[in-house]
């Protein structure tokens, strides 16, 4: 499906910062992630349990989906969703090359 120049400019890509990572209570392949997207707390529920360990992923910097409608999953509200690119080798998080302001706006 196709999209127009118009509806990919209401998506609010930014820069975030994790903060803090738990296991979910009640899913062995969730994270909950506290992310920082520039003085804005958030939590996200996060399906990388398997491709990452909690320590490291505190002070990544990585892409979200800020203004994505937040959902209920397992029980823990979602209020965005951090990007990530998948192949034969696993899980990758999608990242900054170079060190950037937390809130910065993807264009």
């Amino acid at each position: 499906m196709m999209i127009t120049i118009e509806d990919f400019r209401k998506i609010d890509l930014r820069v975030a910062q994790i903060k803090d990572v738990k296991e979910h209570p009640n899913a062995d392949k969730l994270y909950l992630v506290q992310i920082d997207v520039g003085g804005e707390l958030k939590q996200l529920v996060a399906g990388i349990r398997k491709a990452y360990i909690k320590e490291d992923l505190i002070g990544k910097k990585i892409i979200v989906v800020n203004n994505l409608e937040p959902a209920t999953i397992r029980g823990e509200i979602s209020n965005g969703m951090m990007l990530a690119a998948s192949d034969e080798q696993g899980m990758a998080l999608l990242t900054v090359e170079r060190d950037i302001s937390v809130g910065a706006k993807i264009s």
